[in-house]
């Protein structure tokens, strides 16, 4: 794949070709003429590292660009631009630090490895003098890296927090449609592409820490390690939560928060469930979309909505790097990137991450109690004895046999309090089942 243009061309290698791969060189192919033109430099995709080399894919590819050797394409002298598409901590944290230490432009989509080692593959990118692109990581098509690393420079980020994961999404969008239970439409979404033979990453909220921890970065300065985090998955979420949600002008939506209290310097990161009020724009972002909200103390709130994975959102994202990556080479002055920005790595000095004591909010308790005389009074002594505060119950019938479902808001209190209010129900003999927590957004955004 080449084209012309006035410069010498810029060498590109691809380690790793599988969905994201492929779309990525078909659509750079498709507008390598245009690109060029509006850059005014030649580039070429010279290599393309695979696991397989005998492999049959959609996207050919010329015999003589196929390696199965990502090292070696990490590491050739001709290579300017490795483009990291492999996944994975292992190979892939290898080849990345490779080509940082040779001075290489490194474009990975790899939120995980970011995540896990991104400390250190920045520190690389600084001693070896290479750079790092990454706005595939997160939210897919949607530029959300670049709003925050250049259009929203001015800002200080008080709030950001969305929808950052297209599986859970689309299965919370069809249980609240069709009334299915969430193990139904799981499986309807593995067969349809959208969920993984191996959904844990997925439903667990492990994806969606993955990428919070690099919006927290860019924004805070401050790599945030999931067990700083609160994580929770969808998997516990049923048709009482979806209901309840719906009666009260609520939508169920998992989401990633990241406050920040400049006063204190806490930061709080959190991925959990969370009921969303109908009136914010983000409670009617359905399906496979994500959905990011900014709240920048310049700017006010900004939204971005978009189409978070699949092979053509996330190669619009990782041409957009190697566009920037090309400019970069060409000899203009590229983008701030974290390692280049004094304003975002200063942020990141006398951050600290919050105490549970000092995270505010309602919930949103669902429990399976025993259907007996004085239950109600039990779990009330309970959470009177923590100092969180009841402002509704409910009572409905449960699965269970010889159960009932009690359904509680919470006025304002604090993590720490909630969280041993749930150790405490637990252990009470009348709680027959894990309960179910979740928080309530009352963003005033």
């Amino acid at each position: 794949m080449k084209n012309k243009a006035t410069k010498p061309a810029i060498r590109i290698g691809l380690c790793g070709f599988g969905v994201v791969g492929q779309g990525v060189y078909k659509h750079l192919g498709q507008r390598s003429a245009e690109l060029a033109s509006r850059l005014a430099t030649a580039f070429e995709i010279c290599a393309v590292a695979v696991r397989d080399t005998e492999k049959k894919r959609e996207v050919d590819v010329p015999a003589g660009l196929i390696s199965g050797d990502a090292m070696a394409v990490a590491t050739d002298p001709t290579i300017q631009v490795v483009c990291e598409l492999m996944g994975g901590t292992t190979l892939a944290r290898e080849v990345v630090l490779a080509a940082l230490a040779r001075g290489k432009i490194v474009v990975t989509a790899n939120k995980a490895l970011l995540c896990e080692h991104g400390a250190e593959v920045f520190a690389a990118a600084r001693k070896g003098g290479g750079h790092v692109f990454f706005e595939a990581s997160v939210a897919g098509g949607i530029p959300i890296i670049k709003a925050l690393r250049e259009g929203l420079v001015a800002n200080r980020f008080r709030r950001i927090y969305g929808i950052l994961n297209g599986t859970c999404n689309y299965i919370l969008t069809r249980m609240e449609r069709e009334g299915a239970s969430y193990d139904e439409i799981l499986a309807d979404a593995k067969r349809l592409g959208y969920a993984e033979a191996d959904e844990s990453l997925d439903v667990d909220g492990w994806d969606t820490a993955h990428k919070a921890a690099i919006l927290a970065f860019l924004a805070h300065g401050r790599w945030v390690k999931t067990d700083e985090m609160r994580v929770e998955g969808i998997r516990r979420l049923t048709q009482s939560d979806i209901t309840f949600a719906r009666t009260f002008d609520y939508r169920i939506k998992l989401l990633a928060v990241i406050d920040r209290n400049f006063e204190t310097g806490d930061l709080a990161v959190s991925v959990q469930p969370t009921l969303v009020p109908n009136r914010l724009v983000l409670a009617n972002v359905n399906e496979v979309y994500n959905g990011v909200c900014v709240v920048g103390d310049v700017v006010g709130t900004t939204l971005y909505i978009g189409r978070g994975a699949g092979q053509d959102a996330t190669a619009s994202a990782v041409i957009s790097d190697i566009v920037d990556a090309v400019t970069l080479l060409s000899g203009a002055r590229g983008p701030l990137i974290p390692d280049e920005a004094p304003s975002i790595v200063a942020g990141g000095r006398g951050v600290k991450i919050a105490s549970p004591r000092t995270v505010l909010g309602r919930y949103y308790l669902r429990l399976t109690v025993r259907d007996q005389p004085g239950v109600l009074a039990q779990v009330a002594n309970v959470m009177a004895g923590n100092h969180v505060s009841i402002a509704s119950v409910l009572q409905r019938e449960s699965a269970v046999e010889r159960a009932a479902s009690l359904i509680l808001t919470t006025h304002d209190t604090n993590e720490k309090a909630i969280q041993q209010t749930v150790l405490g129900l637990k252990s009470s003999p009348s709680v027959i089942d894990e309960p179910v927590l979740l928080p309530i957004a009352d963003f005033a955004d």
